[in-house]
């Protein structure tokens, strides 16, 4: 008896420690994690957090391909999506679905989660705003949106593009794995300002960069308060509903409402395989610019800051033979836009410890591409 009214004085203690230290965010990543029989964040826990709707208007479904599933993928494509426990790979070519294929349960319908595509989603938000005269441009001063950013070191010269570009000098550890840094507070926790406005600022803004998840939630807040509606009411009205999206997705929100505009929109593969439609023709839709073309060149292109693997929200690999850009997420969830073949890849899945090069880009990114072009070519 004695022993359990210790083990029981030890946990409440130990609950209170977490609590006044900032770590009672542990708790429910336990919960959301451990407790159901996983060991990290997974593409189906949309369910598990608070959302706003990105809702949809008039559905539009893919036109078909003559030889819509008609090929057959080679074994070595096969067994590789196989092994890295693909959820949907999905491959548009010329404007039109070409290959369709669903693993272990999913199907059109299922909606999963994005995590880091949603980067290139909130500079795409980023553009249109500037497009609309809602923001001035990316040059932009944060300060102008939050002038308490003044008062940290460095943070009097971050702009908007700083930001957008992960050459913001935050002091962010990009890991997933430990529970304790900053990724974790924001995804499992309740309030996404305390999460990204308690960091500093360890450098002068423009002079590296470094990918940080917290640098497009400072860049989140930014637009949001620019335009004054929640930034999943915006996406819906600027591109879900132009783009003829087939469902409503879902974008996490923290306690406020404020969404995890580093992660976390939850939709269906044919739809996120239209995002990337919208930059294989530069921007247009059914002839309609949904988003400027000037704009998406920007996002596209290389900052020598990054030695030109990464742009404002997309990775970029012009060193394969079949040059490409895509919006990337955790676990290897992809969205490939390979222009001289015109031609969208889509791929979701939980592929834990996705192989990388030495530049941060995921090798199976690049397998897909190639193999595709031969396949569907």
């Amino acid at each position: 008896m004695a022993y359990l009214l210790y083990l029981l004085a030890f946990i409440l203690v130990a609950a209170s420690l977490f609590y006044i230290f900032g770590y009672a965010y542990l708790f429910s990543g336990i919960s959301k994690t451990y407790l159901r029989g996983r060991m990290s964040a997974n593409i189906d826990d949309g369910r598990l957090f608070k959302s706003n709707i990105i809702k949809k208007g008039t559905a539009k479904a893919w036109e078909e391909h003559p030889d819509f599933n008609k090929i057959t993928l080679p074994n070595e494509v096969s067994d590789d999506l196989q092994n890295s426990n693909t959820a949907s790979f999905l491959v548009v070519k010329d404007g039109k679905l070409i290959h369709e294929e669903y693993f272990n349960g999913y199907n059109a319908l299922s909606k999963t989660n994005s995590f880091s595509m949603a980067k290139a989603v909130t500079v795409m938000l980023l553009g249109k705003a500037v497009e609309e005269g809602k923001i001035k441009d990316i040059d932009q001063k944060f300060s102008e949106f939050f002038p308490e950013v003044d008062t940290k070191p460095f943070g009097k010269n971050l702009t908007l593009k700083h930001l957008a570009q992960m050459e913001s000098g935050l002091d962010w550890d990009e890991n997933y794995k430990n529970p304790f840094l900053p990724n974790a507070k924001a995804y499992y926790g309740r309030n996404l300002m305390k999460a990204t406005f308690s960091r500093n600022f360890k450098e002068n803004p423009g002079e590296r960069f470094e990918y940080q998840s917290g640098s497009t939630q400072l860049l989140g807040f930014a637009i949001k308060k620019a335009l004054n509606q929640t930034l999943s009411s915006y996406l819906s009205e600027k591109f879900w509903i132009p783009l003829g999206m087939e469902q409503d997705a879902e974008w996490s929100v923290d306690e406020s409402g404020m969404e995890k505009t580093y992660c976390c929109i939850h939709s269906n593969t044919r739809d996120f395989a239209k995002l990337g439609q919208l930059f294989i023709n530069n921007g247009k839709y059914e002839g309609r610019e949904i988003l400027s073309e000037n704009f998406i060149n920007d996002m596209k292109t290389g900052t020598g800051k990054s030695k030109e693997i990464y742009g404002m929200g997309f990775w970029i690999n012009n060193d394969n033979p079949i040059k490409h850009y895509y919006f990337l997420g955790l676990q290897g969830q992809y969205i490939i836009m390979v222009p001289e073949k015109n031609m969208v890849i889509v791929r979701t899945g939980s592929y834990n410890n996705l192989p990388k090069t030495d530049r941060g880009r995921p090798d199976q990114v690049r397998f897909l591409v190639n193999e595709a072009a031969k396949i569907f070519a």
